[in-house]
């Protein structure tokens, strides 16, 4: 049976005195009753998440029994769902057909390729690069100091070094550093995952001979590029049961280039198998897909070649196929009712759990901390218990005992070393997406309160005089949430790693909003739909009925004020930020849904797109990944339904959806399988919340899968 739903679419950071003294009582408040580091983790009320959009009953189901049972699709922003269909080249280029592939005789005798390389550069370098090359054979690439070759103005010549080496050395990476004269130039070699210095420098950044080796080195890919190819090279990344940051680290650490050569329009769940689009900077497609023989629960494909990066939220929204196993209810009756519930009366549009952090203390706890200009308890929180800085101050022993994946933490402890007592400095080290994440979450935390308040005090059948709402005729689009966490993962960590490489955060949009008046209500002119509440900013209206006074309320108790700033930084003060507008109520778009039945937890209930690309092709790097164990949505179409809402409503009652009667119910275990479409600001794992009546929290679920 099936139902099918269309619907509407740094300088020194010295903080600046404030314009405005804070007033008295919130300083006092802060001081009083500061934020306390949670142990247990965060329940939805703990956040605001506290009402349902309707009534009726839901279904007991576990969510992500399997990772192929949670199954995400990104939606460009022309409307296509992005999907692995090819592991094909672009046309024009063929494996060994460009500079990187090198020469197949010289990768075959290294000694023919170092001849090659004397008759380039000469006796001194040749040598200092033959004893290079034995010392890695040797195994010695745990602990390798690079090597500078000698001086050399000529930049054509330099150029066709790096490329040489790029040909026929492809674990090396080459970059061009500088004399202390500031004049002279060499080419520097190391290997493509080694260190990044060498035993030879003292304490100025150079070694015995005066060249520079403190310069970090560069992610800028080949120094010559086809002059016919865009500059970055764009690709279909799938994967299966690993997060985005995780995913491209990998392929980065292969290819020897930094995270920040990425981008991507928002991470995708890790419990999940997820599609996505990506771009890498000036890399060859035949580099890339060599390495799908070696990718482990990934697979890149569908390349072509663009002249601009990806960055966050250039998406959108995300199509989803997502399975509870195990389904239980009274009836078929209730099981009609509950997903039929969901597709008419949507659900509220809460930031999920996801949006505030696993880690043993929330990031809006942080993102307090930081309105309040609390520095160093700031820093505090976010080393949070899983370094032991705070305890006896010793910071290159906590350095040397922290994993290397913590990188949040590292930059703060290392640049704590740098200004020992500057917390500013130490929280200015963080990138600045990550920075501006906090903030951002405790906006999401007072929006959550404030949809629950405004849902429970005038419910959701009509609008009330105050509402605040989109103008008729305005754009309806909404802009990408400030972290992109598109899913319901609640895996990751308190510190958000996994946003380095993206490059700048984008604010939510500003609509174009008023407040409703009795003459609006008279006429009838707008619905619950289109009311929306405010993320608080320099720039945003808030509601002018009681529902204003819960932001208030709960910014006050923190010891926080919403119209005046306690200090100067821009990036952590909610008043230099314009703010946005997010719709309290948010309806599946696109939405269709199955009732299955299986017997064994282990059978896949739908094919991945590897499992489809393997009924036509028949190569190692169409295998499945991780056991058969992944699955994904069978539709292959281009999403029709538009992201906005400004086109008609279906209403529920034309859905059909085949009645399921009770002798149609086998011993067999029953399954509902869900597919829909969301803008990028919302979050499925609130749809389900609202189709199940259950939590989300991961304890819960684990009990359900059980």
């Amino acid at each position: 049976m099936r139902g099918r739903h269309l619907l509407k679419p740094l300088p020194l950071l010295t903080p600046k005195p404030p314009s405005r003294p804070p007033a008295a009582h919130f300083r006092a408040r802060a001081a009083a009753h500061p934020p306390t580091p949670r142990r247990a983790p965060l329940a939805e009320p703990d956040v605001g998440i506290s009402r349902f959009a309707s009534s009726i009953p839901g279904i007991r189901g576990a969510l992500k029994q399997r990772c192929s049972d949670f199954v995400v699709h990104e939606v460009s922003r022309d409307g296509a769902l992005v999907r692995l269909t090819s592991f094909d080249l672009p046309d024009g280029e063929e494996s060994g057909d460009n500079a990187e592939d090198g020469d197949p005789d010289a990768a075959a005798n290294p000694s023919r390729a170092l001849e090659s390389f004397r008759l380039l550069c000469g006796e001194a370098d040749y040598d200092a690069l033959r004893g290079f090359l034995e010392r890695v054979s040797e195994g010695g690439d745990g602990n390798l100091s690079p090597i500078i070759l000698s001086a050399d103005s000529d930049k054509a010549h330099r150029s066709e070094v790096h490329e040489f080496i790029k040909r026929n050395f492809k674990f090396l990476n080459t970059d061009t550093v500088e004399h202390s004269d500031g004049i002279q130039k060499c080419i520097r070699v190391r290997l493509g995952s080694g260190p990044r210095g060498g035993k030879g420098r003292n304490r100025r950044g150079m070694d015995s001979s005066g060249w520079r080796d403190d310069k970090p080195f560069d992610s800028r890919g080949s120094t010559s590029w086809p002059y016919h190819l865009g500059k970055f090279l764009r690709f279909h990344l799938y994967k299966e049961n690993k997060d985005t940051q995780e995913a491209l680290g990998v392929i980065g650490k292969m290819l020897g280039v930094q995270p920040r050569s990425f981008g991507f329009a928002g991470t995708k769940d890790k419990h999940a198998v997820t599609t996505q689009q990506v771009t890498l900077f000036k890399v060859y497609a035949s580099r890339l897909a060599a390495l799908n023989s070696k990718l482990v629960g990934i697979r890149v494909g569908d390349f072509s070649y663009a002249k601009e990066g990806l960055t966050l939220g250039q998406l959108r929204g995300n199509h989803f196929a997502i399975t509870l196993r195990n389904v239980i209810a009274e009836s078929a009756d209730v099981i009609n009712a509950a997903v039929n519930g969901l597709s008419k009366n949507g659900f509220i549009n809460y930031y999920g759990l996801q949006r505030f952090g696993s880690g043993s203390v929330p990031t809006h706890f942080v993102g307090a901390a930081l309105l309040r200009g609390e520095w160093r308890r700031a820093v505090s929180l976010i080393l949070g218990t899983r370094v032991h800085y705070k305890w006896h101050g010793d910071v290159d022993a906590t350095l040397r005992g922290m994993p290397r994946h913590l990188t949040v933490e590292r930059a703060i402890l290392q640049r704590l070393k740098k200004y020992p007592g500057n917390y500013l400095q130490a929280l200015m080290a963080i990138p600045k997406t990550l920075r501006l994440m906090y903030v951002h979450s405790y906006q999401s935390y007072l929006w959550n309160h404030a949809a629950s308040m405004r849902v429970e005090k005038y419910g959701i059948s009509q609008v009330v005089e105050g509402d605040l709402v989109y103008k008729t005729g305005s754009s309806l689009g909404e802009a990408t949430t400030t972290d992109t966490f598109d899913d319901g993962d609640d895996s990751h960590a308190n510190s958000p790693e996994m946003e380095l490489s993206c490059k700048t955060l984008p604010e939510e949009m500003i609509q174009s909003v008023k407040l409703v008046d009795s003459e609006d209500l008279l006429k009838a002119v707008y619905s619950f739909e289109d009311v929306v509440l405010p993320l608080p900013g320099s720039e945003t209206l808030f509601p002018g009925n009681e529902v204003a006074r819960i932001y208030h309320e709960i910014a006050k108790k923190d010891g926080i004020s919403l119209i005046e700033s306690a200090h100067g930084i821009k990036d952590f003060s909610i008043t230099s930020m314009k703010g946005g507008y997010r719709r309290v109520l948010q309806r599946p778009i696109d939405f269709e849904w199955d009732l299955m039945t299986y017997t064994n937890d282990n059978t896949p209930l739908v094919p991945t797109d590897l499992d489809i690309l393997s009924e036509t092709q028949s190569s190692e790097t169409n295998q499945p990944l991780s056991d058969g164990t992944c699955s994904c949505p069978s539709s292959d179409s281009r999403l029709q339904a538009s992201l906005d809402t400004s086109g008609p409503t279906i209403e529920a009652s034309s859905v059909e959806t085949k009645s399921i009667g009770i002798s149609d119910l086998s011993p067999e275990k029953l399954a509902v399988k869900l597919e829909f479409t969301l803008p990028a600001s919302s979050y499925a794992t609130m749809a389900i919340r609202e189709l199940t009546k259950t939590s989300t929290l991961a304890a819960c679920q684990k009990t359900l899968n059980g």
